[in-house]
């Protein structure tokens, strides 16, 4: 079935959809392409209102016009969420005494780096990090890659990420040199 375009005295088929109202309402009415054009260009959504209506419009329209929440709210969603996260209710942390460690330290943007390079959590304890620099020097050592210049240069570079982390936790804990 052909629909005939909405404008006054046209028998035109009308394809486009031109609204009917601003309150963004499912009303619409269907024009053809000459007046969908016409209709388009004289289209001002803000005609009628004043500078404080549409100031208004913006600024909900930056939030779809959605109601919103203060985050102290206490059904705010990040607030929920933030103060589940704070929650050890799977106990995750039973063996607290082992991280409580970290207490001690400022870690500089040079520790996240070298706790990177040497790919071992942040923070982790004195011990394991000996242990995992000593595996890392035993398969780069330029004696068990055939020299070869690649593994010489990422020693180094383990190797000075290591001399970082020394030096951090050097006086805190006991490190055992």
């Amino acid at each position: 079935m052909k629909t005939i375009c909405e404008w006054k005295n046209c028998n035109n088929s009308g394809e486009f959809k031109a609204p009917v109202e601003k309150d963004n309402s499912k009303k619409y009415r269907m024009l053809c392409i000459d007046h969908i054009k016409e209709f388009n260009k004289n289209w001002n959504y803000f005609s009628g209102m004043n500078d404080q209506q549409i100031m208004e419009f913006i600024k909900s329209d930056m939030i779809w016009h959605k109601p919103t929440q203060s985050f102290s709210s206490s059904d705010n969603f990040f607030k929920i969420l933030w103060n589940n996260a704070l929650k050890d209710e799977t106990k995750k942390f039973k063996n607290f005494e082992e991280i409580d460690h970290m207490k001690r330290f400022r870690y500089s943007s040079q520790d996240f780096q070298a706790f990177n390079i040497l790919e071992i959590p942040v923070g982790i304890e004195w011990k394991k990090i000996r242990e995992k620099f000593k595996k890392l020097v035993k398969k780069f050592h330029p004696d068990m890659n055939s020299g070869n210049k690649k593994f010489e240069e990422k020693l180094k570079i383990i190797t000075l990420a290591y001399t970082q982390l020394k030096n951090t936790y050097r006086g805190k804990i006991d490190t055992k040199y």
